[in-house]
């Protein structure tokens, strides 16, 4: 009986959104009764790479961000630039900062892919010392001696740039929902005589594999106390997988982008995720 009445809630409670989902993608409008998406009508910032860029295969790609924006109504700010890596994060955040001021409601950082292919060295979170903090336990406060940890601001490493780059957000945009996405599954792309990317199965030239930075971004929610949507599980999509192609760009030299099916699968992803995030 409590597995039936646990059921039925748990019913309850989702239904409303998939219907909600389903209306938006459908574009229906009858009014019906259902859950308004908390980022409905709201003014968002998109920070990012390729992926993000409107230019970055112009119009043979419909961006996620674009589905978001006729499914929500959203108003996107779209500062990606195709070839970005973390380290141009601070950049991008303040363009949108001089452009918008305060009249954001909401910013998305998908960024993370490009530092894994240039081999950017992952490094650490936090430097250590000892120093004195006033403390006290039952009895009279007193100097004592502990390690305190310090945040790294290194741009040569991936933390240090993650740590640099939300650091900025933070301080910009204090009381705004910021939203971190991991970057996605890739595989083979070839670009060129100066460009050749071997997929995720190889490490890149400083030793790690991609999930190193997939991973990075995880922890970057808690360590900054932000949202993190794992597009790299969610989505679904992995193009190592033959059958999979179908969501990217050209199966013969760009495994590496989703095409605008890919680019709806990953809006689809972030309709659902999103839900769960006031924004403000």
């Amino acid at each position: 009986m409590n597995n039936l009445k646990f059921t039925i809630l748990i019913y309850l409670l989702i239904f409303p959104f998939f219907l909600y989902g389903q209306q938006a993608s459908e574009k229906k409008t009858n009014g019906d009764n259902c859950v308004q998406h908390s980022w409905q009508g709201k003014r968002v910032g998109f920070i990012g790479d390729s992926l993000t860029d409107p230019n970055s295969y112009g119009d043979k790609i419909k961006k996620y961000w674009s589905f978001l924006q006729e499914w929500l109504d959203i108003t996107p700010y779209v500062y990606g630039v195709s070839g970005r890596q973390w380290d141009n994060v601070p950049a991008q955040a303040q363009q949108l900062h001089n452009d918008h001021g305060n009249d954001v409601d909401a910013i998305l950082v998908f960024m993370g892919t490009n530092d894994y292919n240039h081999g950017v060295p992952i490094g650490e979170w936090f430097s250590e010392s000892e120093e004195q903090v006033m403390a006290a336990h039952g009895e009279p406060k007193k100097l004592v001696v502990r390690k305190r940890r310090t945040p790294i601001m290194d741009k040569n490493t991936y933390r240090g740039r993650i740590n640099i780059g939300i650091g900025q957000l933070k301080k910009l945009f204090p009381d705004k929902q910021i939203v971190l996405l991991t970057p996605l599954h890739r595989s083979f792309a070839d670009f060129g005589e100066k460009n050749v990317q071997p997929d995720e199965s190889y490490q890149n030239r400083c030793g790690e594999y991609v999930d190193a930075y997939v991973q990075a971004i995880k922890d970057a929610g808690n360590i900054w106390g932000i949202p993190v949507v794992d597009l790299n599980a969610v989505t679904g999509m992995n193009p190592m997988v033959e059958e999979q192609v179908m969501y990217f760009y050209d199966s013969g030299y760009d495994r590496l982008h989703p095409n605008s099916k890919g680019q709806e699968r990953i809006a689809r992803s972030l309709l659902y995720q999103l839900i769960l995030y006031p924004c403000m």
